[in-house]
């Protein structure tokens, strides 16, 4: 699905009509034009599924000691943001960990955080992140072990609404060997301190 800039122009001039400004003023006339290229860039996920993410970002290497299947890897605060679905309100201060356990091949670092980062740019829930990284992780790595621990501020609490500035919001995923095994669960909640 390809993002529709003239659509998005269109809808954000009517936007400022409806706000009962001028989209024809100075500090307006780019405007329209200026929020299509951001919403561009920032909604860029949402032109791939999770399965077209896992084969973009899925580069990976072959493990030289397969034999240490317990063996994790673990990527922490991985800065990214997204808006939620909601309100199109901006979920911010976004740390992202993810750790999973090999089996015989290793994702290459950069691509964890790569995936993580086109995984946010959508519209949606930070459950949803969770559950989406896990699954592009888990498939990308040929891994069912996966967990991913996501701390954010999210607008619509902290600006609007109730209005409740520095709240954070904790998820957890856990796939595979984490879900069950509770003192794995532990081992990544602390490394994750």
């Amino acid at each position: 699905m390809a993002i529709d800039k003239e659509a998005i122009k269109e809808h954000i001039r009517g936007i400022l009509v409806a706000l009962g400004d001028d989209p024809d003023r100075e500090g307006l006339k780019e405007t329209p034009d200026r929020v299509a290229r951001m919403y561009e860039e920032v909604f860029e996920g949402m032109n791939y599924t999770n399965d077209e993410i896992a084969e973009m970002f899925g580069k990976t290497f072959k493990e030289e000691d397969a034999a240490h299947t317990s063996d994790m890897v673990f990527v922490k605060d991985i800065e990214v943001f997204s808006y939620c679905e909601h309100h199109m309100a901006l979920m911010y201060d976004m740390k992202v960990s993810v750790a999973y356990i090999p089996h015989g091949r290793v994702l290459g670092l950069s691509k964890i955080a790569r995936i993580a980062d086109m995984v946010a740019k959508r519209l949606q829930l930070q459950e949803r992140i969770g559950s989406d990284i896990a699954y592009v992780v888990g498939k990308a790595a040929g891994s069912p072990d996966v967990a991913v621990l996501i701390e954010a501020n999210h607008s619509c609490m902290t600006a609007r609404g109730i209005k409740k500035p520095g709240t954070k919001t904790y998820t957890t995923t856990f796939r595979g060997a984490f879900e069950n095994d509770v003192n794995l669960q532990n081992k990544v909640l602390m490394m994750n301190r």
